[in-house]
């Protein structure tokens, strides 16, 4: 650090990281540091001795207003009000791109999530996770990464045998099987699968034509929900495709070669446990049939051998125990564990008048991402999704979020962006149009409440960067309800449209400004979580 060096004092004592932090009491400050606390030790000086030197030097460096030191240690400072506004400049060039950094650049990641079984409607729980995750690859582009987003469809297994099952017995108008599925959605497919073949019924490889039928359309249903939910893959891997290729004997045989697996009881072992899992796992039954895990390491080396360097899976709060047995297996195949990482998403649960909401339409006793999207629209599913950390059980009130108001969070930032674009408009009624941001005095925004949203604009790229790195889309909603908090307070204080016969004046013309990069900020954070940024309400 410069200020440490013309002091003839040590300057690689100065971590690489800085932490400036808005503090909590707006009194204190724009923004405060503890550096000198972090490091008043090894340069040889006692903090408060240190903070002085360090609070002098600030005070004259162009752009800070104040620098004045506090308790044991702390800096707090207070910007010039012309470099404040300066981030109003940064939003306005920079356009839909301000927020974005590069911390993720030229990583590969393929990001797994949903990969619901193709046995029903996606339940509340794939519902958190396609929103969470679709919001989650967003915020990982954000920050430079290559994102893949990636399905991975059951087609294989015990699961798909009974959904056959439960479709033929709709088909045949019997009570689905003690373990299948029931629902209004079985006898619809049911109904299909006779439509496109009559015979189906009687034919002899009649449970493979109502696999492939059947399978196919609750499939292109899952597809298609969503779709209109926002969602979309960019792979959907089938995992049927890695038994019929071979794939899965390639791995277990591999994995025999190299000691990796061990016969016990007739069956084959993988050695999770010495790669920190909890305990050893069948990998080929003593039947002889391959178990799932099997089907997940071969997974895991498809994906590598696609150039994925981090392989992120979003999975059910009832796969606890897959963090340990997918970093193992990796660990086992050879590989760095490292590359695997595992999101654990907690239940969700409807509410409504004060009760739980269990009965689905079309599912039976599932509630479903149709159920909800039907009672408070896409975009309130979406936003009420994510702006909880997913590591929390969830209660989601349908009373609250069909709401339209204030009360309800997602229409409490729409509300904050389209209220931006009507003053844009009714400023160019006036002639008031922002043209030139270099015939804009952007020092004359010096208002507390402006000062307020400056600064908050200022928050976006770090609150972006924090997302990203600890996979937590919901402090970007948290962040706009904050900046929409904000703006409700600075229209309350500072005028932006002149009134009655008052001339636009250069403070009306900053405040405009103000107002077009606070519009921008809504709508890239609004566009990272998938939501529509309405003009009009």
């Amino acid at each position: 650090m410069t200020i440490l060096g013309e002091r003839g004092l040590d300057t690689s004592v100065v971590p690489a990281v800085v932490t400036v932090e808005r503090p909590r009491n707006p009194e204190h400050g724009d923004y405060a540091t503890n550096l000198a606390l972090q490091v008043a030790k090894r340069v040889g000086l006692a903090p408060r001795e240190l903070a002085d030197a360090l609070a002098a030097a600030l005070a004259e460096t162009t752009g800070v207003a104040s620098a004045e030191v506090a308790g044991p240690g702390f800096i707090n400072l207070r910007l010039a009000a012309d470099a404040q506004g300066q981030i109003v400049r940064e939003v306005l060039t920079a356009g839909s791109a301000y927020g974005n950094g590069a911390m993720l650049a030229g990583r590969k990641i393929n990001l797994e999530f949903v990969s619901a079984n193709p046995t029903g409607p996606i339940h509340l729980g794939g519902t958190r996770w396609a929103a969470v995750g679709d919001a989650l690859g967003r915020v990982l582009s954000a920050q430079g990464g290559e994102v893949t987003r990636e399905y991975y469809f059951n087609d294989a297994g015990a699961q798909i045998d009974r959904f056959v099952r439960s479709l033929i017995a709709a088909a045949q108008g019997e009570p689905a099987p003690e373990d299948g599925y029931a629902g209004a959605y079985i006898s619809d497919i049911a109904a299909e699968v006779i439509k496109q073949e009559p015979g189906a019924l009687t034919e002899p490889d009649s449970a493979e034509i109502f696999r492939r039928i059947g399978v196919g359309s609750m499939f292109e249903q899952i597809k298609k929900d969503l779709h209109d939910f926002g969602t979309d893959f960019d792979v959907y891997f089938h995992e049927d495709s890695l038994h019929k290729s071979g794939a899965v004997e390639k791995a277990v045989t591999a994995l025999k070669e190299s000691g990796g697996l061990y016969l016990e009881d007739g069956a084959w072992w993988l050695r999770s446990s010495e790669y920190g899992d909890d305990k050893d796992r069948v990998v080929i039954k003593s039947d002889g049939q391959p178990a799932y895990i099997a089907g997940d390491i071969a997974y895991f080396q498809d994906k590598r051998a696609r150039g994925f360097d981090l392989c992120i899976y979003m999975l059910g709060a009832d796969h606890h125990g897959y963090i340990g047995r997918l970093k193992a297996a990796a660990a086992a195949t050879g590989d760095d564990p490292a590359t695997v990482e595992v999101l654990i998403g907690q239940m969700v649960n409807l509410v409504s008048g004060g009760k739980p909401v269990r009965m689905s339409k079309r599912a039976g006793t599932v509630i479903t991402m149709e159920d909800l999207v039907e009672a408070v629209g896409v975009d309130a599913a979406r936003y009420a999704m994510i702006r909880s950390s997913a590591n929390s059980t969830l209660d989601i009130d349908l009373d609250l979020w069909s709401k339209k108001d204030s009360d309800n969070p997602v229409y409490y930032v729409k509300y904050a962006h389209a209220r931006l674009c009507n003053i844009k408009r009714n400023a160019a009624d006036l002639g008031l149009v922002l043209s030139d941001l270099d015939d804009v005095d952007l020092g004359l925004l010096t208002h507390d409440r402006e000062g307020d949203v400056l600064r908050t604009l200022g928050e976006f790229p770090r609150v972006l960067a924090t997302a990203a790195e600890l996979r937590e889309p919901h402090r970007v909603a948290r962040y706009l309800e904050e900046l929409a908090g904000a703006l409700h307070k600075f229209y309350e204080n500072c005028r932006v449209i002149p009134q009655g016969d008052e001339e636009p004046g250069p403070v009306n013309l900053a405040r405009l400004a103000l107002c077009g990069a606070a519009r921008q900020v809504i709508a890239n954070g609004l566009g990272v979580l998938g939501i529509e940024a309405p003009e009009r309400m």
